[in-house]
């Protein structure tokens, strides 16, 4: 049975005084869903000491945000590079986080050589099957028994329902999925293995991912949940839409995660202005150097409360909320697709104070 938005500010009960340091989102959301964040290498080693300071507080699942992608981990045929990897682990381990792998296959940030003969064309089917089955079963065989769960496709279905055209799905045809789950799965049998991707509330891509996992499901393969990549702006996605992909998800009987969640506070981008003129166009691109306008951060807080309510709503199939990352500084949408733009999109401000929209939660349990 679904919960009621009313839970939400019940799990305010739980944050209480997190607002004096007593309480954390990990304990008034624990109950419902584990609580995530991606981080860095800066905070996995503890050399930004205020952001792991948050991540050990307020978390209690974290997931690596690049140094577990195939450039990073195996960057030339024969060479794995696993500090990095370790150190994120190991700040898992030593603090008690359930550890998220990410991700064992996809097209970008891909190990240059990966698909590529000598000659830089692209390698047989075989061949290509071989790399996969050795890059797969290297790192998780690695991380056995100390790695939850596994993204272990992402981003592999575009907006229409079609394949994206990558060099895995050129090679070896829709077929590079089911063999990806299935080297996962030999290479730690107690693993947790997610399918994730963006955008999943077009239509489109939703249908086609939940045909994509009940075939996998059909030919016997494991498969425990479906990642929905949460990078949202002030306009999109469509409410509704996204709480009908997650009962769609649901409904294949995989656990549905939210992944990747951030909410960007600039308004969406267009190229319909004058690209000439540069300095306005800049000017449009990066609207808030220097802080964000009240009114703006009150539409963002709003907007925030409101998708997590959804996700308490939903706590009987979602098993996992994840942000992109620590502070508003931390973002990868800093410096995109400019350099300088500065970004409002997490949980944290650049100072580490949490966002109004969860201190709120603790205000109503503080009157109660």
């Amino acid at each position: 049975m679904k919960k009621t938005v009313s839970l939400l500010f019940a799990a305010a009960a739980a944050l209480g005084a997190a607002a004096s340091g007593e309480a954390t989102m990990k304990d008034a959301f624990g109950d419902m869903f584990r609580v995530g964040v991606a981080i860095n290498d800066a905070q996995a080693k503890e050399t930004d000491a205020r952001g792991a300071e948050v991540v050990k507080r307020h978390f209690n699942t974290v997931v690596p945000e690049n140094v577990m992608k195939s450039e990073k981990i195996h960057p030339e045929r024969d060479v794995y590079f696993w500090d990095d990897a370790d150190a994120f682990v190991k700040f898992g381990e030593d603090n008690g986080l359930t550890v998220i792998g990410h991700c064992l296959i996809w097209h970008s940030q891909l190990a240059p050589w990966f698909p590529y003969d000598d000659n830089g064309q692209y390698v047989s089917a075989d061949t290509l099957k071989a790399r996969m089955r050795d890059h797969i079963h290297t790192v998780v065989g690695r991380y056995k028994g100390r790695i939850k769960g596994w993204d272990v496709v992402n981003e592999a279905i575009v907006e229409s329902g079609a394949y994206r055209k990558s060099p895995f799905y050129e090679i070896l045809g829709e077929e590079f999925i089911p063999l990806a789950f299935q080297y996962a799965h030999e290479a730690d049998p107690d693993a947790e293995l997610y399918y994730n991707d963006y955008g999943m509330n077009v239509p489109g891509r939703r249908d086609a991912v939940v045909r994509m996992v009940r075939e996998l499901k059909n030919r016997g393969l494991r498969i425990d949940a479906i990642g929905m990549q949460g990078h949202m702006g002030m306009d999109y996605p469509d409410f509704r839409q996204f709480e009908q992909a997650i009962e769609a998800f649901a409904s294949t009987g995989c656990k549905v995660m939210i992944t990747e969640w951030d909410m960007s506070a600039l308004p969406t981008l267009t190229r319909s202005a004058n690209v000439a003129d540069v300095v306005a166009f800049q000017k449009a691109l990066n609207p808030y150097p220097d802080n964000l306008p009240d009114d703006v951060a009150a539409i963002w807080n709003s907007r925030m409360d409101a998708f997590m309510s959804m996700f308490v709503r939903h706590a009987d199939v979602i098993d996992r909320v994840t942000v992109w990352g620590v502070s508003d500084g931390d973002s990868w949408k800093n410096g995109w697709p400019m350099r300088g733009r500065k970004e409002y999109p997490l949980l944290f401000d650049r100072n580490y104070e949490m966002k109004p929209f969860m201190k709120k939660l603790i205000q109503y349990h503080s009157v109660k």
